[in-house]
Parts: structure tokens; sequence; C-alpha cells
């Protein structure tokens, strides 16, 4: 008799919480079918907006002739044209450009366990800056030295790429040793290899012309305005096995989330995640960077948003981060498009505008936790 009652209240708990698990789902549910319409309806509005507007029935109606290849009169042949040539291409790479700065930010949000970390600090976009601006900068002279000579209109998005690989492999042999990582390492050194890349460009700048200041300048703020289906090929090699370590790395950075020596007693072997998520963040942003200039605060803003509304579960963060980071960069390339038409604003400005008010909110939030 008298454990029943102990029974009673156990069965009570177990009742909540499974009602607080049940409510989280129903959450989690609506949070992901909304990010589903607002990547739909910025999809339709970014192939419908530009220098010819076509509405959102014509778009698609001319995606669905484009496909079926059905007969079409002169209108909806126009229409079919400059969506498949110029916009496409362009809401493709917003989309992939989105998601993979968004998740990046949020694996290694997870791998640091801080939410202020961000992909520039393991030195990617800073190496992939550097090398894009040594390009501009010095292509016409170091080109004929170069394994891709023959192919000049790809030489700014493969120096890019390949100097993110390069200054994250610098960095992670510098904050490695005894087959082990280690983060605080990793964090000065990479911002110690930030400063210098930074040093270097600000160099290179001094030394271009016009016409080279006015690429740097708009490579160093981001933009989507040059996308073509070459560059929507270049960021693809590197953004299809990011979306495919999603499968295994949330359960891993779940983990993590309890300290490294906790995970490794779970079983977890820590060193080799580190590992892959290192890598996996080089190879996204690096194309990222390489396809669509350097862009700011995504990383930081979308997880730390989803973690507020859906919590910090990386199996379903993760996801959710590549749907609001695409909605939101996507989002950011229709106004740069709007406000200062006919011209275009460059992505980075608007990026930052959003991103920094909200970063200087969360250190004064965090301030005020610790306080």
């Amino acid at each position: 008799m008298g454990a029943s009652p102990a029974r009673a209240a156990t069965a009570g708990v177990g009742v909540t919480l499974a009602a607080a698990l049940q409510r989280r789902r129903r959450r989690t549910a609506f949070v992901f079918g909304l990010l589903m319409l607002i990547v739909a309806a910025t999809s339709v509005l970014s192939l419908g907006l530009g220098a010819v507007p076509i509405p959102p029935g014509r778009t698609l109606a001319a995606l669905w002739t484009s496909v079926t290849g059905l007969p079409v009169d002169a209108d909806a042949a126009r229409d079919s044209l400059v969506i498949l040539n110029i916009r496409l291409p362009r809401t493709l790479l917003g989309l992939m450009v989105g998601a993979t700065l968004a998740v990046c930010g949020a694996l290694m949000q997870g791998l640091f366990r801080n939410p202020l970390a961000d992909p520039g600090l393991v030195g990617v976009s800073s190496g992939a800056a550097l090398a894009a601006a040594t390009v501009i900068v010095l292509g016409e002279r170091l080109l004929p030295y170069l394994p891709f000579a023959v192919l000049p209109f790809a030489a700014l998005p493969i120096a890019a790429f390949f100097g993110g690989l390069l200054f994250t492999s610098v960095l992670y042999g510098l904050s490695s040793g005894s087959g082990r990582t280690s983060i605080a390492t990793l964090l000065l050194a990479g911002v110690a290899l930030g400063a210098m890349a930074g040093a270097i460009t600000g160099l290179l700048t001094f030394m271009s012309n016009d016409q080279q200041l006015r690429d740097l300048t708009f490579w160093s703020l981001g933009s989507l305005g040059g996308a073509t289906w070459t560059k929507v090929t270049t960021i693809l090699p590197a953004f299809i096995p990011m979306a495919i370590a999603l499968s295994f790395l949330g359960r891993s950075l779940n983990a993590l989330s309890l300290g490294e020596a906790e995970a490794f007693h779970l079983g977890l072997p820590v060193e080799r995640i580190k590992r892959i998520v290192i890598v996996v963040v080089a190879l996204a942003v690096g194309a990222a960077v390489a396809a669509a200039g350097v862009i700011g605060f995504v990383g930081i803003v979308v997880p730390h948003l989803l973690r507020l509304a859906i919590g910090a579960n990386h199996k379903v963060l993760l996801p959710a981060s590549a749907l609001l980071g695409a909605a939101l960069l996507l989002g950011s390339d229709i106004l740069a498009r709007l406000i200062v038409a006919p011209a275009e604003l460059p992505i980075g400005i608007l990026t930052a505008a959003i991103g920094a008010p909200f970063f200087l909110w969360l250190l004064l939030a965090r301030r005020r936790m610790v306080t």
C-alpha cells in the first residue's frame, strides 16, 4: 500500500514528460512545415523578380513547360529562357549557399559547444578570400603558371576553394598533437590566421587598380549576381557530402554537447568526429565562398534562432538550419535586387545589417545570464 503513492507520482511524471515530448514534436513539425513553405515562396519570388518581372503563375507555367517539353507561345518561350538560363541558377545557388553557411554554423557551434561560433573561425572564409584576392590582383601574372590556366573563367572559384582548404589544413595541423585536437588552440589559431589573411588581403587591395578594387569590393561583400550553371556545379561536390553527413553527425554532436569526456565514455570516437566536422566545414564553406563571395552572419543567426524555437537536438537542428539558411539568403538576395533597382546591392551588406544587431543582442543576453 505504501508504494502506491510513489507509483502514482512516477506515473504522473511519465505522463507529463510524454505530453511535453508530444508538444515538442508538434512544434518541430510545425516549424519544418513553415520553413518548407517559406523556402518554396522565396524560390518562386526569386525566379520571378528581376529586370524582366514574371508573375508567379507564369513562373510556374514556364517551369512546367520546360520540364514537360510542351509547345509554348512566344511569351512563355521568353519566360522559360530567362528562368532557365538566369534565374534558376541564381535561385539554386542561393539555396545551396544559404543552407551551407547555416548548417556549417550549426556544426561549428555544436563542435565548440558555443552559440557564438562561426565557420569563419576555422579560417575557411579568410583563406578563400585571400586566394580570391590574389587571383584578382595578380591573376594575369599567375595564371600562366597555374594548372587551370586553360580555364581562366574558373580561376577565381578554384583558387578560393583551395585557399579555404589550405588554411583549414594549416589550422588543423597547428591545433592537433598526440592524436588530439585542442578546441581552444583551434579558436585562437583561427583568429590569428584570419588576421594574417586580412593583412595580406589589405596589402593586395592597396596594390590593386580601379577595376581590381571594384572586383575585390564586390567579392568581399558577396553576391549571387554572377550565378551560372558552372557555379552551381562548382558547389555541388561539396554540398552533397555535407548533406549526407547530416544523417550521422546529429547524434554525435548531441553526445559532444555533454562534454568530450562524457562523449568518449558513451563510445563516441571524439577525435574522428572533430576531424569529420572540420573537413566538412572546410569543403562546404570553401565552395560557398568560391561561388558567392564572403557572406557573413548567416552561420550565427540561423542556428541560434532555431535553437530557441525547436531546441538543441542536432538531429532536427541541422536540417532545419539548412531550410532557414536557404530561405534567409534567398530572401536577402531578393531584397538586394529590389532596394536599389535596377542596380544590385551586395548581399553581404544585408546579411550584416541583419546579423550584426542580432549578434550584439546575443552578447548582451549572455552577459545578463552570467551576471
